[in-house]
């Protein structure tokens, strides 16, 4: 039996087996290298590219009815099944299953021959053992993507049966016995061809473990064992060109096997990120630039990169200089460097990154190392100059004085505070200080405050307003030698002054104003009072050893000591001789002269002038000596309605015109 099975039957079935494993062999090695394309780029990586299922069940035949109603028995069913995966959504399988399968003939066919136990009576029904083997190929439609958890499915395909009868009951169908009552001693195997129908479901229990539901029909022509196949006066029948409907349900194991999809790589380290600006100060923090000859100069890298491990290379006009720090001490040999540093990223690189310990090898793909940081550059110009120093303010306080007392008067401030701030410059230490002034004095002038003094100046006494300004100045000198250089102005103002002129001077008890006093008052009084700017103001004294009054009487003869007082006479005397107007006298408006006598009073000092001794030719009488010095009137020009009069004047008042007028123009 079992040659028989491997023999002429089996062959037709193993061919169809080989052109089937071969197409799938050939789809295999056709999709490798896609495979390996869609791997590459990422896609998908084929999970369950190859599925072994071993499984059992049931398998339920229909009954024909037609003949003698042939009926193969329900029984169970074991079998294998071999699935590729090319796509998604589509797989291609291979299977091969065992099942029970005794055939029964419900009905019967003739009677017992004679010369048989029974004989003439109904032949009873036929049956025997039998057993199928079924070989298919059917494309999978799964209904969700490869490597689902849980994925249902619908397939579709043909198969090929290969019905065999037990050896037990080939032996039987051969003895006499059977062969007169049925005559199937020609049963044999028989091969169909079927197609089978259905679905089922398949999940996973871990990658490479699941579970498989299959639910199929199964459709072929009915098998005639090589029996007869039509009633032909006795014997067993199966009639051709009928189909048997049968029903399979089977639950098997899912064996999983290919590669799975990749998981996504882990991300790499980050790169670190770039190097900050940076810039070069000074090393007290200030902007590089001037620095002092001769002196070392220390220069500092600023870069805000805490976290990071630096290297430091400096060049100065381009020579590489030993410091690696931030800092560069050097001293400048020409009198402009150019300094330049580079600072470099030293920070080890972070490792590698690991492959995770679970990750598949096929899927790691080593990322490439980050690339080094780019170092980054500063400069800075280092210039040799010596700076001046620089003077920040100048000031007078007051700004406006009053000229000197000999000359303007004895009121008003006459000095001012001169006061002067200055820094020195880089390179140039400690700073001296001098003051100078265009006119006048400065007190303290080797210190930034000092004291300017009006005191000296000079101003000419005038009836006019005078005013100077002086210019101060501030010089100072750093140790280098290098100076600057500030000013500032004072005013000094000369309030209109009164003139003194000589004394007219008077011999002992006389009021007689003799030849010089007369030239005095004309030559230089009255002249200088033409031009408007002055008025006359005269003080007369007497001396203690004179009389207070003189007897005065036409042609000698004496009158009693009555009328002015002999200093007010003289001062009458003289504003005559200034306003008589006719004869030797002058012509000034009485009332431009005002006049004040103050008897015995000297306090004023004298000035006697060339009429002190008088040595012109005088009336008898007239002449006068040293001893004569205080029997005077004092001559003062005072500017036009001033009311700043000279001390000596103790009561001014206007000239008794009158009185004046009355003495006409003395002789």
């Amino acid at each position: 039996m079992i040659t028989r099975l491997l023999g002429r039957p089996i062959s037709s079935t193993l061919l169809c087996l080989t052109l089937c494993s071969g197409t799938a062999v050939f789809g295999q090695d056709a999709n490798t290298t896609k495979s390996t394309v869609k791997a590459a780029d990422g896609e998908d990586q084929y999970p369950d590219l190859w599925e072994v299922d071993p499984f059992g069940g049931i398998q339920v035949y229909k009954q024909v009815n037609r003949g003698l109603d042939t009926k193969m028995t329900n029984g169970g069913v074991v079998g294998g099944r071999i699935t590729y995966n090319p796509y998604k959504y589509l797989g291609l399988e291979l299977w091969m299953d065992y099942s029970v399968a005794n055939v029964t003939f419900a009905q019967s066919n003739g009677t017992i021959p004679a010369g048989l136990p029974g004989a003439g009576g109904p032949i009873p029904p036929y049956s025997f053992g039998a057993r199928n083997w079924t070989f298919g190929f059917n494309p999978v439609w799964n209904l969700r993507p490869r490597g689902s958890k849980f994925q249902p499915y619908l397939t579709v395909g043909v198969d090929g049966i290969q019905f065999t009868p037990t050896s037990k009951a080939e032996n039987l169908a051969s003895q006499p016995t059977n062969i007169a009552l049925y005559g199937a001693q020609s049963l044999n195997d028989n091969l169909q061809v079927g197609i089978n129908f259905g679905g089922g479901v398949k999940w996973h229990f871990t990658e490479h473990l699941g579970a498989r539901f299959d639910v199929r029909g199964l459709v072929s022509r009915n098998p005639t064992y090589d029996l007869p196949g039509g009633y032909d006066g006795g014997g067993v029948y199966i009639p051709g060109k009928t189909k048997v409907d049968g029903l399979q349900a089977t639950l098997g194991l899912v064996f999983y096997g290919g590669e799975s999809k990749c998981p996504p790589m882990p991300a790499a380290p980050p790169p670190p990120a770039p190097l900050p600006s940076a810039s070069v100060n000074g090393g007290d923090g200030s902007a590089s630039g001037a620095f002092c000859p001769g002196k070392p100069v220390t220069l500092h890298a600023n870069i805000s990169a805490a976290d990071r491990k630096l290297a430091y290379a400096w060049t100065v006009n381009g020579q590489a200089q030993s410091s690696t720090t931030p800092d560069l001490t050097f001293t400048p040999s020409t009198p402009t460097s150019s300094v330049q540093v580079t600072v470099t990223d030293t920070t080890p690189p972070p490792p590698p990154l690991e492959k995770p310990k679970k990750f598949p090898v096929r899927c790691w793909v080593q990322p490439p190392a980050p690339a080094p940081v780019a170092p980054v550059t500063a400069s800075a110009s280092v210039t040799i100059t010596q700076g001046a120093p620089s003077i920040t303010s100048v000031s007078a306080s007051p700004t406006t004085l009053t000229g000197p007392a000999s000359a303007c008067g004895a009121d008003g401030v006459k000095q001012a505070n001169l006061s002067g701030v200055a820094q020195s410059s880089a390179c140039g230490g400690n700073l001296t200080y001098k003051w100078t002034v265009s006119e006048g004095s400065v007190a303290n002038d080797a210190s930034p405050n000092a004291t300017f003094d009006a005191s000296s100046l000079n101003f000419e006494q005038s009836a006019q307003a005078q005013s100077k300004s002086i210019v101060a100045t501030l010089t100072v000198t750093d140790e280098a030698g290098k100076t600057a250089t500030q000013t500032t102005n004072i005013a000094v103002n000369c309030a209109p002054q009164w003139v003194r002129l000589d004394d007219a001077i008077f011999a002992k008890n006389n009021a007689r104003v003799n030849n010089c006093a007369k030239r005095l008052l004309i030559d230089d009084a009255a002249s200088r009072m033409a031009n408007g700017d002055y008025d006359i103001v005269l003080v007369g004294h007497r001396d203690t050893d004179e009389q207070e009054r003189i007897a005065t009487g036409r042609r000698g003869r004496k009158a009693p000591a009555t009328g002015p007082t002999l200093d007010e006479q003289r001062v009458l005397n003289t504003a005559a001789i200034l306003s008589g107007g006719t004869g030797t006298c002058g012509k000034v408006d009485v009332s431009r002269i005002k006049v004040d006598f103050v008897g015995t009073d000297q306090t004023s000092e004298t000035r006697t002038g060339q009429c002190g001794t008088s040595n012109t030719q005088e009336r008898k009488g007239s002449e006068t000596s040293e001893a004569d010095k205080n029997r005077r009137v004092e001559i003062y020009l005072v500017p036009h309605n001033s009311t700043v009069l000279p001390p000596a004047v103790k009561n001014a008042h206007p000239v008794p015109e009158d009185a004046v007028k009355a003495l006409g123009c003395p002789h």
